[in-house]
């Protein structure tokens, strides 16, 4: 059996079908259950569509076009016009197979609503990782506000839950969704809560509840404003925390 690495180095071959039956066999088990390659394939078929629709294609001159036809094998005539093309029939039966699995494949793919809670649960579990949960420790809004100042192109709302359990440690600059976000730290106890906040075109959503890899996230969207925040804090204890934050910014 192919092993992780195994399979990340034959995903090219995989996906422009040049691996033998048993090979793409293993590749395909192998993907069903490995998130990460899951991913990696999706990229890579991403970029290979990408190259084939910005190629620049050129018609060939008459004459080039005449002689490549010219040096074609003629088809010979058909002596039974009911006689099974076999080679034809069992290319388009592969292309059919070839077709339907793309398909599975396609409609297994994570949403990107998927993608994007992986980020945040990601660059949680990375901030906790690294000891880097802020790049301006204060507790003071009026300090963590106005330092995100040049360094985003919108003011992210800073609110102070100290009073309610919930105090404000400081903030940092992120990248989720392939943009630059504002991420608040606060904490419950021993529990450090990450806040993310970017610009939003989408209407007003109300706070929905997920749990990813053992951790909590709750989302929501408000005044052209997208709100992520994931700790490992009970569910209740994190919804009580987005809930207050929704309600202060509201005011």
């Amino acid at each position: 059996m192919m092993d992780h690495q195994e399979v990340l180095e034959l995903l090219p071959a995989f996906g422009d079908q040049e691996l033998g039956i048993s090979e793409a066999l293993e590749v395909q088990r192998h993907l069903d259950s490995c998130a990460d390659c899951q991913r990696e394939y999706a990229a890579q078929r991403i970029v290979s569509a990408r190259f084939k629709k910005e190629a620049g294609y050129f018609d060939a001159p008459a004459h080039l076009a005449q002689r490549i036809s010219a040096a074609l094998p003629q088809d010979p005539p058909r002596a039974r016009p009911w006689r099974i093309n076999w080679l034809s029939l069992g290319t388009a039966m592969a292309a059919g197979l070839a077709l339907a699995w793309s398909i599975g494949l396609y409609l297994n793919l994570p949403s990107d609503q998927d993608k994007l809670t992986e980020e945040v649960v990601a660059s949680h579990v990375r901030s906790l990782q690294v000891d880097h949960l802020s790049d301006v420790a204060s507790t003071d809004q009026h300090t963590v506000k106005p330092w995100f100042n040049g360094k985003l192109n919108f003011s992210p709302p800073v609110v102070d839950l100290a009073s309610r359990g919930f105090p404000l440690i400081g903030g940092r600059l992120d990248y989720l969704g392939g943009r630059p976000v504002a991420a608040l730290i606060y904490r419950r106890a021993q529990h450090p809560i990450n806040l993310y906040i970017w610009p939003s075109n989408d209407r007003d959503a109300a706070p929905q509840l997920q749990n990813r890899q053992g951790y909590h996230v709750v989302r929501w969207t408000w005044d052209g404003m997208n709100y992520w925040t994931v700790s490992d804090l009970a569910a209740n204890d994190l919804e009580n925390f987005a809930g207050m934050v929704r309600a202060t910014v509201r005011q």
